[in-house]
């Protein structure tokens, strides 16, 4: 695929900041903010974990909540998970303090945190740096980049991007950052991701959007099979384009959820692309499937697969492994039907091998970006889930990760 580069996100009607508290060691960023001007409509999908965050807690109650929003504070070097009672109240003392700062409602705050679980949040640090924060606020592209850094645990590098579009006479943006590279995988959106536009939208249509951008992007990505207790992905649309409001059905919802769902792609693939540790980048297509369901359980499994995986890492052309995770999907097909490419290499033909030859196989397997591609040939479905390799270093960062 074409990566996109970071790009800033700023949309009209948003201020952000980003600063070191002192919850990571050093001065390293570890708080943010996200402020519209106004209230705006929100919406957000959230981890499938039944062991969830209070800040998870506190966000789906607030969006459920008649009225828009207005801020999201979040913070990186600790999950404010499995803590107890703790949890639920350093959110509210939190957003309390975000709110007075603002002189807003404190029901139009948003929290999320991530880091370590288990370890209860020194959340006087971040009482003690909210002022601070908030004088911090901007709407230069500086801003979003220590907003987006702030965010970051094991990132190597932050995630942006920004995509415009013309609607009704009035320019759309819609932008936003995200975190992660490992506790990754598909039910939801598994990662951090903040999303803003100043899109004219009602929060149920904003939501429906929201679903199905994500289940084409963060919800097709996959770096180790973990969901974490912390994952979402939240959007607020100020209306400050003041277009006329997007409704579902009509033309300007299918520009909005193209350019959603556009934006919400680039930021999947820029975490996986850091994915901890990995050295290649993997899309899984599987295509020429019966139904969707099939289509992504099969492209899943291969995309999971530790033996595929490492593989990859070890540039080992043992395609067996790939054909062995397509059986494995608990999907029905006709096996001697199938055809496998690996970066247009033709791998199995009807369900037989191709026999090309070892040294163009080897070759293939050298190159950063891997496509395979599976043909069920038996529909005209198809799904696409993107992965990583399985290395040494994603042992090493993940057996050292609380030290």
């Amino acid at each position: 695929m074409k990566f996109s580069k970071n790009r800033s996100p700023a949309v009209p009607g948003f201020k952000v900041a980003g600063l070191g508290c002192g919850i990571k060691a050093g001065q390293a960023k570890d708080l943010a903010l996200i402020v519209s001007d106004v209230p705006a409509a929100a919406a957000g999908v959230f981890t499938k974990n039944r062991v969830v965050s209070p800040g998870v807690i506190w966000s789906r109650r607030a969006l459920a909540a008649p009225g828009g929003c207005r801020a999201i504070v979040v913070n990186s070097g600790n999950a404010n998970a499995v803590v107890g009672r703790k949890g639920l109240e350093d959110c509210r003392a939190i957003t309390k303090k975000v709110a007075e700062e603002l002189s807003i409602p404190q029901k139009e705050i948003l929290i999320a945190s991530t880091g370590v679980i288990g370890v209860p949040l020194p959340s006087h640090k971040i009482l003690r740096a909210v002022p601070r924060l908030v004088r911090k606020l901007g709407r230069a592209p500086k801003n979003w980049d220590a907003a987006a850094e702030a965010i970051m645990t094991t990132d190597l590098a932050p995630k942006l991007d920004k995509v415009n579009y013309n609607h009704d006479g009035r320019r759309i943006v819609v932008g936003g950052m995200a975190k992660g590279s490992g506790m990754i995988h598909p039910n939801m959106a598994t990662m951090l991701g903040f999303l803003c536009s100043n899109v004219v939208i009602d929060a149920k249509t904003l939501k429906t959007a929201l679903t199905a951008a994500a289940d084409r992007s963060f919800n097709r990505i996959t770096v180790d099979g973990d969901n974490s207790t912390n994952d979402c992905v939240i959007i607020l649309a100020n209306g400050a384009a003041k277009n006329s409001s997007v409704k579902t059905g009509t033309a300007g919802y299918r520009k909005f959820l193209q350019a959603l769902t556009e934006l919400c792609k680039n930021l999947a693939a820029k975490i996986v692309l850091d994915g901890e540790g990995a050295t290649k980048f993997v899309t899984v297509r599987v295509q020429g499937g019966k139904t969707r369901k099939q289509a992504y359980r099969i492209a899943n499994s291969v995309a999971t697969s530790s033996l595929v995986k490492t593989a990859l890492f070890g540039e080992d052309p043992n395609w067996g492994r790939i054909f062995c995770a397509v059986g494995n999907a608990g999907a029905s097909f006709h096996p001697d039907k199938v055809d496998i490419l690996l970066n247009k290499n033709l791998l199995l033909k009807n369900g037989s091998p191709a026999n090309l030859s070892p040294k163009k196989l080897t070759q293939a397997m050298r190159q950063h970006e891997i496509n395979i591609t599976i043909d069920l040939h038996c529909g005209k479905e198809w799904e696409e889930v993107l992965t990583c390799d399985l290395s040494y270093d994603y042992v090493k960062i993940n057996a050292e990760y609380t030290t």
